[in-house]
């Protein structure tokens, strides 16, 4: 392989890189369980940034049942996040053959 076409695809892979890296900061999902009882939103890099609680939930004491409906929300806003990020990159990655598929380590 010529020099030339190896600065190409490096070029290309670190633009690809950014393009990544800015779809990771623009990501938001909202989840919740309960039926609305817990609402978690939360950001590209799974960092929570807001979780809205119904209080009736408070109203029964049931302090078990809160975890579990919080548990629940985040975990599926995580598997929202992996599901929009892995998306996102088959987008980004159509055009550079084999990478399309590729899982990244701390991302998917």
């Amino acid at each position: 392989m010529e020099v030339s076409a190896l600065q190409q695809m490096l070029s290309r892979f670190r633009q690809l890189q950014e393009d990544l890296q800015r779809q990771v900061n623009s990501v938001t999902v909202e989840a919740s369980a309960g039926g609305g009882m817990v609402n978690v939103k939360m950001n590209g890099q799974k960092q929570i940034v807001d979780v809205k609680i119904e209080p009736e939930v408070f109203a029964g004491k049931d302090q078990e049942m809160l975890q579990d409906l919080i548990r629940a929300a985040v975990n599926e806003a995580s598997r929202r996040v992996d599901e929009e990020l892995a998306n996102q990159m088959k987008n980004l990655a159509g055009g550079i053959p084999g990478i399309a598929g590729m899982k990244i380590p701390g991302l998917f």
